[in-house]
């Protein structure tokens, strides 16, 4: 039998707090998780208790490569009712931009995966609070992006508010990181500019945006491969007959 305590090297993280919840980095079981517990003036109050169990209600069931994902909820010991998330220990971006060490990996992973996460959330419905450089997390070993606090309830509909303030605030954030990176990128600026003046309708809108430039080269690419095979159909029909 394995006689190694259940929970080992609890760290709290100040600089990983919430509006309501503390944040921890622990071992359960030997492997390393986050835990995500009311601060300690909330915990005794139902509705608040009652706002840890929506969230977990929510987010348990996800399922996204750029979304922290929650395993577990239980009662630690000396931490008290926590949400039990996989550990995504790394860097915000917004610590980042503040030592201007965002790198190009990163940067395109904020062009195209943080609009998928985004698309993700809104077809779950989850409410959320305001996206900022804060909730965006790098991992440490190999950068990738993820999302924290991503929705405190599940409704069975978003308001036009809800989502409007999704595209708003994803182009506040590009504008920020291009100025802050001096990055000359005039397609993503003129993007991030749209998307803050609210000239999108939806995420897949702002998505084709994006990959407008990709698409249309994919689209001759796949126009200059069509046409070569039917010159090669009509050249052996020609030659050869049927």
């Amino acid at each position: 039998m394995n006689d190694s305590p259940r929970w080992s090297e609890i760290e709290y993280l100040p600089a990983w707090d919430e509006d309501f919840y503390d944040v921890y980095t622990a071992k359960k079981l030997g492997k390393w998780v986050m835990l995500k517990t009311l601060k300690k003036q909330y915990r005794d109050d139902p509705r608040m208790v009652d706002m840890l169990n929506k969230e977990f209600d929510a987010r348990y069931n996800l399922s996204h490569p750029n979304i922290v994902m929650i395993n577990d909820f239980e009662d630690v010991p000396g931490v008290g009712l926590s949400i039990i998330c996989d550990d995504v220990y790394g860097t915000s971006l917004r610590t980042l931009l503040d030592k201007n060490e965002l790198n190009d990996h990163q940067y395109e992973q904020l062009v195209t995966r943080l609009p998928m996460a985004l698309e993700y959330i809104q077809q779950n419905h989850l409410a959320h609070r305001p996206l900022r450089p804060e909730r965006i997390i790098f991992t440490q070993d190999i950068g990738n992006l993820k999302l924290i606090d991503v929705g405190f309830d599940q409704r069975s509909s978003l308001s036009r508010n809800d989502t409007d303030s999704d595209l708003r605030a994803y182009g506040d954030i590009m504008t920020e990181v291009l100025e802050r990176t001096g990055r000359q990128d005039s397609h993503i600026a003129s993007i991030a500019r749209r998307a803050s003046a609210g000239k999108f309708h939806d995420v897949p809108q702002l998505e084709m945006a994006i990959g407008g430039n990709t698409g249309i080269r994919l689209f001759s690419t796949v126009g200059i491969v069509m046409l070569a095979i039917a010159a090669l159909v009509g050249y052996v029909i020609h030659h050869h007959g049927m």
